[in-house]
């Protein structure tokens, strides 16, 4: 008997592309989950694993959502009778309100929209949004000297526990 949440590479694991960037260069204050208008190919492509966020952003512009650079890279299979623009320019659907307040709080000096990561929900696409504010160097020092000591306690108790 096959486990329904077992696709993907992991247990259970329903992420799509992840943008591992944005924790490391920004303060998370606020996150989002908005609906991504896509064409069929680009679903496909995304079932196989073939999505990037690397330097995407959100854009607001007449009262729409926007998200720019992300790439998604076409399957030769899927995308034969159509033109494919893996970098094109998607729909992010969000509530009104929402769009606002994404919209006023970007306007601010510092602060910015990012995605964090694609991922499937039921058989929808869904992209995490957050509200973010730039990390000064000593912060990201201190994200980093946090991660390793994470690394080095977790070595620390795989040894006690072997000994």
């Amino acid at each position: 008997m096959a486990n329904k949440k077992g696709k993907g590479k992991g247990p259970g694991n329903n992420v799509i592309a992840l943008n591992k960037k944005a924790r490391f260069e920004y303060h998370i204050d606020e996150t989002f989950e908005a609906g991504l208008a896509l064409a069929g190919w680009e679903v496909k492509s995304m079932r196989a694993g073939k999505a990037q966020l690397t330097d995407t952003y959100i854009l607001v512009k007449n009262g729409e959502a926007w998200l720019l650079g992300s790439h998604i890279t076409p399957l030769n299979t899927a995308s034969t009778h159509e033109v494919a623009d893996p970098t094109r320019t998607r729909k992010l659907l969000l509530h009104r309100k929402e769009i606002a307040r994404i919209f006023s709080r970007t306007q601010d000096k510092g602060h910015t929209c990012v995605p964090l990561k694609i991922y499937w929900k039921g058989n929808l696409v869904k992209c995490e949004l957050a509200l973010v504010t730039g990390k000064k160097l000593h912060d990201k020092r201190a994200t980093e000297k946090d991660r390793d000591w994470q690394r080095q306690k977790g070595r620390i108790m795989r040894e006690q526990n072997k000994g």
